[in-house]
């Protein structure tokens, strides 16, 4: 009996600290399914579409009963600046997971998803920028680190799948293709504001080891999902004459986005390269350590996107690398989150 109360109390202290972050595992596992599925390893690419859904619904119930149960914590961590904006994870996840359902023919799924995503965003978007302007915070650039960046994730995750529900819309595609089409050049001007305070930080402050977390490749894997944004539009019908006049633009920021997405790669390595090896810091399981894997995933498809969008071969052989360096990395990473999984259920 003491046992059983003991094991109770110690699931609902994980679940009162369980991170928002956590649906990054989606975001990872879906898009290294998107790839894997580009190149032709179905089995592999199944595997992860099928764990991609199974640990969005779960993380969906523990999600609601943690706001339930523990709505003091949602609160603190909704009006934190430097944690509200985990939460657009769940935007991008939901997302993704509706990529995965609409490639498998669940087209009514697919824009019951778009409508979940599309409407949290709404929510936490005002949500983040009302915290970050009216509560009493640290004003300084120190706040602003990788996880803001997944606000853009989020953003253009919603015109990824919008692309691809539009034309089962019917006479309504056209509004969707508008609507897509500006969400993807606002989450272009966040990220030109986000990654201007972002290099202000990490160039011209003072930088500890300690600090460089994860989340650091957000930087890079939201100016991928940026040009992969852009080549869904570029693919898709635009059906608007207005819209077809934009292509030319979008292909020019395309290809800008991606070279800025690959020039990070290098640098980013630079940065683990001093922290783990020359500081010697270990690399320890995080929930935002899938922060590192959805980036090399994304940045693989977007290569392979643009490389099909360009008629230019050498983007597609770069995809094929890329991917099964972010499934080594998938791998790498499920293995922790595994043995934290382990010495989870022991504890309790």
């Amino acid at each position: 009996m003491l046992s059983g109360k003991r094991s109770f109390t110690n699931a609902i202290a994980d679940l009162q600290a369980l991170h928002p972050g956590n649906f990054a595992m989606v975001m990872a596992s879906g898009i290294v399914s998107v790839g894997l599925a580009n190149l032709g390893f179905e089995v592999l690419a199944e595997l992860l579409y099928y764990f991609a859904v199974f640990i969005w619904l779960s993380l969906l119930v523990l999600s609601t009963a943690r706001a339930v149960v523990h709505f003091s914590a949602v609160r603190v961590d909704l009006l934190n600046p430097r944690m509200v904006f985990s939460y657009f994870t769940l935007v991008a996840a939901t997302a993704i997971v509706g990529i995965l359902w609409h490639a498998h023919g669940h087209v009514q799924l697919a824009m019951l998803c778009w409508w979940i995503a599309f409407l949290s965003w709404s929510a936490l978007l005002y949500l983040s920028f009302s915290v970050l302007t009216f509560l009493t915070h640290e004003h300084n650039v120190n706040i602003v680190h990788g996880g803001w960046l997944i606000s853009i994730v989020g953003t253009q995750s919603l015109v990824l799948l919008g692309a691809r529900i539009a034309p089962e819309l019917g006479p309504y595609s056209s509004f969707m293709m508008i609507e897509i089409h500006m969400l993807w050049g606002l989450g272009l001007a966040f990220y030109g504001i986000f990654v201007t305070l972002f290099c202000y930080r990490i160039f011209f402050l003072t930088l500890k080891p300690d600090q460089v977390s994860p989340l650091l490749w957000v930087v890079m894997g939201a100016a991928a999902i940026c040009a992969n944004a852009g080549t869904s539009l570029l693919t898709g019908n635009p059906g608007l004459p207005f819209l077809v006049a934009q292509r030319p633009f979008i292909e020019g920021i395309s290809m800008m986005i991606w070279a800025w997405a690959t020039w990070w790669i290098p640098m980013l390595v630079l940065f683990f390269v001093w922290k783990h090896l020359i500081h010697k810091l270990p690399l320890r399981y995080e929930p935002i350590l899938w922060s590192f894997v959805f980036p090399l995933g994304m940045y693989a498809v977007a290569s392979g996107r643009l490389g099909l969008a360009a008629e230019f071969s050498p983007l597609e052989w770069i995809s094929k690398v890329m991917v099964w360096i972010a499934f080594a990395a998938w791998c790498f990473t499920l293995i922790g989150f595994l043995h934290q999984m382990v010495r989870t259920l022991r504890r309790w």
